[in-house]
């Protein structure tokens, strides 16, 4: 018996009803990406190694797909390297190319690639998949979609605002409760200079950016781990326990990290960037987070995470400002910030509310009976009309029973089904069924696509 096919873990298959909601988020994304102007670009599922790694840290790295070179991958391999087992050495032997892990250091590779041919600032949109060798579980894949937008080429607090507002007014569109975390990497390096530890400002960055996953005890720990002092760790609790409106934390934490300059340069932006937003109109919460710390080592400025109000599932959105990306591509002193968007986890989110549309599918809107040749032949003019009127409509293939018609239109949730008999035939005319309600209404075919097009509107 043939084994049963199956998908590689951490990935998913789609129905037609999951695509037509995935796009409900895209389409919605989308169009408020156009909106503030922004133009979209894709760029290839794999880039060269050398593009991908050291951009995401350490740990980062781990969780790179590695594509084996074509042909005989071993030819370059060293066998010492083979015999000793050195995995980091051998990897790049046997590799040349990995699948990409996010969106923007493709993108930050695509902007000095195609420099001369830019309009800085660029507003770019780019809505793909990335890849991520990570251990699957809820809300965490190995394949999944990224919608990300930004603004590279100034240095503008205002680009932060904008990115706001953006946020604000996708999941107000899709209906989702979200609280938005700001801090600032420049504050971070404050603390970490503050406390007597500048040169693990890393290790500190990625504890702490687990403090909700793991708890306080944990994250300590881990900070003994990499060699943070105890007495900097004491120091650094009161900072990581800091509560308060936003004003509150922010002068609080600024008389903390006063002696640092980039901490103060850091306090000066955020404060900057909650000035845009009391002048605006931001109808989502903004919280400023000093644990927020985002573990991406490419992040210079202001960073973002977007969590739902009301499902545990971790950051549905996240992004920041990063000053030289560009930089290790050979094109230094190019300022940029986005966001991104995790259209799975935004899916999970709306599904275990219940916040799709009712009506939201790509399905079939009316379906033709098939009768037989002539009959066929007198629909098929007018199931071009109706496709040309934008109306989705299809002819069941062949001349089955009316029974197995009924059901394949049920199952596919037709809206309606057309009826066209000698009868009707002879009249000029169509019966047409709703079969939600079971009405059944004559119609001429002349006015046909009147007829749908007044149901849909």
């Amino acid at each position: 018996m043939a084994q049963k096919p199956s998908i590689p873990k951490g990935t998913r298959d789609f129905t037609p009803q999951e695509m037509a909601r995935r796009n409900y988020i895209f389409d919605t994304v989308k169009s408020i990406f156009k909106i503030y102007g922004f133009q979209q670009i894709e760029t290839p599922a794999m880039e060269n190694l050398s593009t991908l790694t050291g951009k995401y840290g350490e740990e980062g790295d781990k969780l790179l797909f590695k594509i084996l070179n074509s042909g005989d991958f071993l030819a370059k391999a060293k066998e010492e390297d083979l015999q000793s087992r050195n995995s980091q050495k051998t990897t790049f032997q046997i590799s040349e190319k990995g699948l990409r892990y996010d969106l923007t250091v493709p993108f930050a590779r695509y902007v000095v690639q195609y420099q001369s041919e830019i309009n800085f600032p660029f507003r770019r949109f780019q809505i793909q998949p990335v890849w991520r060798a990570d251990r699957p579980q809820k809300g965490r894949y190995r394949e999944f979609y990224q919608c990300d937008v930004d603004i590279i080429g100034s240095d503008s607090l205002l680009n932060e605002y904008e990115l706001i507002q953006i946020v604000d007014q996708i999941f107000t569109r899709l209906a989702i409760g979200v609280t938005i975390k700001i801090n600032n990497r420049k504050v971070l390096a404050g603390i970490a200079e503050t406390i007597g530890e500048a040169d693990r400002i890393i290790d500190i960055t990625i504890a702490i950016d687990k403090l909700d996953k793991i708890g306080l005890e944990k994250v300590n720990e881990e900070l003994a781990g990499k060699g943070v002092s105890a007495e900097a760790i004491l120091k650094l609790q009161p900072i990581l326990l800091l509560s308060g409106n936003n004003e509150e934390k922010l002068n609080r934490i600024e008389q903390v990290i006063w002696g640092s300059e980039t901490g103060r340069k850091g306090i000066e932006e955020l404060r900057t960037i909650f000035g845009y937003l009391h002048a605006g109109s931001i109808a989502t919460t903004v919280e400023l987070d000093l644990t927020l710390a985002r573990g991406l080592n490419y992040y210079t400025g202001a960073i973002f995470e977007v969590k739902a109000n009301e499902v545990q599932i971790g950051s549905i959105t996240g992004g920041g400002r990063y000053d030289d990306l560009t930089g290790i591509f050979g094109l230094p002193g190019i300022s940029g910030v986005g966001v991104s968007f995790g259209a799975d986890r935004i899916y999970d989110v709306m599904e275990q509310l219940g916040l799709f549309p009712k009506d939201q599918t790509d399905s079939t809107q009316v379906m033709f009976v098939n009768f037989g040749i002539t009959e066929e032949l007198y629909c098929l003019p007018l199931l071009a009309d109706l496709r040309q009127s934008g109306i989705p409509s299809e002819i069941y293939p062949s001349a089955d029973k009316m029974k197995k018609q009924m059901i394949y239109a049920n199952k596919k949730g037709v809206k309606y089904v057309i009826l066209a008999g000698e009868s009707e035939m002879a009249e000029g005319a169509f019966t047409v069924k709703n079969m939600e309600s079971g009405e059944q209404t004559g119609v001429e075919a002349n006015r046909l696509i009147a007829y749908f097009q007044k149901a849909k509107g």
